[in-house]
């Protein structure tokens, strides 16, 4: 029996990322975020969803750029850390011992010691109520070659990204299908 609920952001999992934004004197921001989704794929676009409150907003309303940096499940300490303190009064960089590194397309610093980073310019902004939409092209990928495959293509198991999901961190790392993978074996339990 289903019961219904008042309504809530209870899409799940969600990408647990930390957004790197220059500060406009040489300096820059993280800050963790969970509302973060891929939006076009020509071009490669994301959207990343803010609080008029933070720090980061106030940056990323003056910065045509940021990086999206996806940690590993080891960095959750870090991650949690730079969305519980303000970057107005704390630099993460040095609190988390993490290393801004330059980008390649962007003014904003990648997380060094994140396995990828994507480099966006912001395109739109829309204010939708408690967050703004900041809707971003990917400009460049910068990822560790130790997560990638023997192809060349990124091995999530290897990189071990880190999901929210309501008020809790998750792992990710066994992979259960692939696109289509329906359409070629039968459901389990259903006849052949």
């Amino acid at each position: 029996m289903k019961i219904q609920r008042r309504p809530a952001t209870v899409l799940l999992p969600v990408p647990a990322v930390m957004v790197t934004v220059a500060d406009g004197s040489g300096g820059a921001n993280i800050v963790t975020l969970a509302w973060v989704g891929t939006v076009c794929s020509a071009p490669p676009m994301l959207s990343i969803a803010v609080r008029p409150s933070r720090y980061s907003h106030e940056l990323l309303q003056r910065s045509p750029d940021f990086v999206v940096n996806v940690p590993r499940a080891s960095q959750v300490w870090e991650l949690d850390y730079c969305g519980s303190v303000s970057g107005r009064e704390v630099d993460k960089f040095a609190a988390c011992d993490l290393h801004a590194a330059p980008a390649s397309r962007v003014a904003s610093p990648l997380i060094e010691e994140c396995p990828i980073n994507l480099e966006c310019v912001t395109r739109h902004r829309l204010a939708l109520g408690a967050h703004d939409l900041f809707i971003a092209e990917i400009v460049a990928l910068q990822c560790d070659e130790e997560v990638l495959d023997s192809r060349g293509r990124l091995a999530p198991a290897k990189i071990d990204a880190v999901a929210y999901v309501h008020g809790d961190y998750w792992s990710l790392k066994e992979k259960i299908g692939a696109y289509g993978f329906s359409l070629k074996q039968p459901r389990h339990g259903a006849a052949g």
